[in-house]
This record gives C-alpha cells, sequence and structure tokens, in this order.
C-alpha cells in the first residue's frame, strides 16, 4: 500500500506536468472503486486550470476555483502522466484530459482507492478530522504527548492513527520506533518525554529520507508505470523479522499488533 512518501513522490511527480493547465475532459470508465466516483460533479472542472496540487494525508488535492478532485491511491492505484492519444487497459479507470496534449490516468486494479470531489470553500470529510501532517512544526513532542496521556493503546498503534498524526504507516511505525529505540508494545501513556521527543525526531528524518528516496528511484512520471520506488533499500527492521538486528545482531521479534506485522528488537528498544 502506498504510504505517505510515496504519495508525496506521486505529488511531486506530476506537479510539473499539470500544474496551471487546462483540463479539457474527465472520462470515468469504472466509477465504483471504494466510494462512486462523482462524475457529474467532477466535470464542473472542464475548462478550469489546476491551481495548485496538494497532499494531506495521503490524499492528493487537485485544486481549481470551481472545486478540487481528492484522489487516494488505496492498495493499487497509480498516477502518471501519459499522451492522450495512449489506449487505455482493463484497470485504468478515471482519465483528466489536459489542453496540452497529456492526461492524468488514474489506474487501480483492486479498486480499493477513490477519486472524491470537494466543492470550493468546503473541507472533505475524509479529510476534515485528520491529524497534523508529521513533517509540519505543529507536530512536536508536546503535542504527541498530549495525546499519549493516559493512553493504553500500544505506541506503535496511536502513532499509525491518522487523527494522531498522518501518513505513518506500518513501515514507517516499525522504522521509526526503532530508531528510537521504543518496543513497539508499550502502552503510549507509560513513554517518557525524553523518548517521545526522539520518536518525534525519527518519524520526521525517516519520513524525509524516504521522500527523498522515491524522488530519485521514480524521476519522471510522464510514460512510466506511476509507481514510485519504495523504502526497502534502507529498513532496519520492518520485512526482517527473524533477521540479525543491524544493531546488536541478535533476531529480530515479529509478532501482531492491531493485525499488522511488527519487527523490533527485544534488546534494543524498551
Amino acid at each position: 500500500m502506498p504510504e505517505l512518501p510515496e504519495v508525496e513522490t506521486t505529488r511531486s511527480g506530476i506537479e510539473p506536468h499539470i500544474l496551471n493547465q487546462a483540463i479539457s475532459g474527465i472520462v470515468v470508465r469504472q466509477p465504483k472503486l471504494r466510494w462512486w466516483v462523482p462524475e457529474t460533479e467532477l466535470l464542473a472542472l472542464v475548462g478550469q486550470r489546476v491551481k495548485h496540487v496538494a497532499r494531506r494525508g495521503k490524499y492528493l488535492l487537485l485544486e481549481a476555483d470551481a472545486g478540487t478532485i481528492l484522489i487516494h491511491l488505496g492498495m493499487s492505484g497509480s498516477l502518471r502522466v501519459i499522451s492522450d492519444q495512449r489506449e487505455p487497459l482493463k484497470h485504468d479507470h478515471v482519465d483528466i484530459l489536459f489542453g496540452h496534449g497529456k492526461l492524468l490516468r488514474y489506474t487501480d486494479p483492486r479498486r480499493f482507492g477513490a477519486i472524491l470531489w470537494q466543492p470550493p470553500g468546503q473541507i472533505h470529510e475524509r479529510i476534515s478530522r485528520l491529524g497534523p501532517e508529521p513533517l509540519s512544526d505543529e507536530f512536536d513532542v508536546d503535542c504527541l504527548r498530549q495525546q499519549c496521556k493516559g493512553r493504553s493503546v500500544t505506541i506503535k498503534q496511536l502513532i499509525m492513527n491518522s487523527h494522531v498524526v498522518v501518513g505513518v504507516g506500518n513501515i514507517y511505525a516499525n522504522e521509526a520506533l526503532f530508531h528510537a529505540g521504543i518496543d513497539p508494545r508499550r502502552p503510549a501513556g507509560r513513554i517518557s518525554a525524553k523518548r517521545l521527543t526522539l520518536l518525534v525526531e525519527a518519524i520526521k528524518s525517516i519520513l524525509m529520507a524516504a521522500i527523498q528516496q522515491g524522488g530519485t528511484t521514480l524521476k519522471d512520471f510522464v510514460d512510466s508505470n506511476g509507481q514510485p520506488g519504495y523504502f526497502q533499500q534502507s529498513l532496519s527492521v520492518y520485512g526482517r523479522g527473524g533477521k540479525p538486528c543491524r544493531n546488536c545482531s541478535r533476531p529480530l521479534k515479529e509478532v501482531r499488533l492491531g493485525q499488522r506485522s511488527t519487527v523490533f528488537c527485544n534488546y534494543c528498544q524498551r
């Protein structure tokens, strides 16, 4: 599943090709995604220019004066900029056409993604209650400490809660907790401010490194497969259950927390 760095890589990849470009048409071949595609509302953008290409959590926002298209990639979705002469394939569900002869094509084999409509001056309910962006100044140790206070939920489950902080998915939660030296099973309310400071720093640095790596793995979204590079080469614990810890060489432990795979070092993480 694309996580925040992959979504941000997608945003930065498509932005140069669609920003300030006029939308000349919208083609919906398969409206039944996670939620029904609001085709009638989307057509209000025909003739409008894309004024801003933004990201909120894992949602991409294509903003114009008449409204905003929200795109969520779900588990298997991707976006790519291609020639408007390229014939669609089976899983190419939505095209946003532009006047300069290119189009933005949404592909989603499993159809767990979404394309939503946000009227001007409103905030869609899917993003209205999201927590702070992890790379913003708003997300700091005081913010995290307030969220942890009195909570018995594990620290890993808490930082993966999008109402606490957005975009810290399973891969990066595992990695951040390892680099902060925190056992992912610890109750959130029993972690000191000093250790939470390390965790905030780890979340920010790991996400930034992943964004930079994704950006260098896929430099151009034109005629590509729309799939940014993942952070696999630099992973310390995720997907490495039973393998030696990179710090102490002891075998990494793998458990399930909140139905998600969780890998950590019993010795290095307390």
